[in-house]
């Protein structure tokens, strides 16, 4: 008798990174209203509605991907150290802005978090690429995802640096 179900890996580790995200939409959902309203925001800022189903999406593909990284190299192993560890530190970084960002007021701390999780999840993406094509793949437009974080970012630190 297995312990484990065989498809339980697959959606434990899709699931993985919305961990993170659901425990950061209690703060933003806070601060929203309460702050991040207050704040300039460029033309080109995404309306507030898109930003919880695009991260949902590119949660659940990241998350599939780092599985299909996981059972190309057989689960758990020394192969495996550098491309889930890679993935593992960019998530961390990832879940750490939103309580830089919305919870500490840090706009610019924001900035510098954002950039090392798009250059942690570029390294992730890029040790991907030749252990499962697809998992690199679906890293992509969770990239331009936080290319463009990035630059909506930055635009609201420097528009409101000076906003008490």
């Amino acid at each position: 008798m297995e312990l484990v179900p065989a498809w339980a890996p697959a959606v434990g580790f899709t699931l993985l990174p919305h961990v993170g995200g659901f425990l950061g939409s209690s703060i933003a959902k806070k601060e929203i209203p309460a702050w991040y309203e207050t704040l300039r925001k460029p033309s080109w800022c995404p309306p507030n509605w898109v930003f919880a189903p695009v991260w949902g999406t590119l949660y659940t593909s990241v998350g599939y991907g780092s599985y299909l990284v996981w059972k190309e190299l057989g689960g758990f192993s020394e192969k495996s150290v550098v491309p889930l560890g890679l993935y593992a530190g960019h998530l961390a970084l990832n879940w750490a802005w939103t309580p830089v960002f919305f919870g500490a007021h840090k706009i610019g701390w924001g900035l510098v978090t954002l950039l090392l999780t798009t250059g942690a999840a570029t390294a992730t993406t890029a040790s991907w690429y030749n252990i499962n094509k697809t998992a690199a793949y679906l890293m992509v437009p969770y990239l331009a995802w936080l290319s463009l974080a990035s630059a909506l970012n930055y635009r609201i630190w420097k528009d409101n640096r000076n906003k008490k």
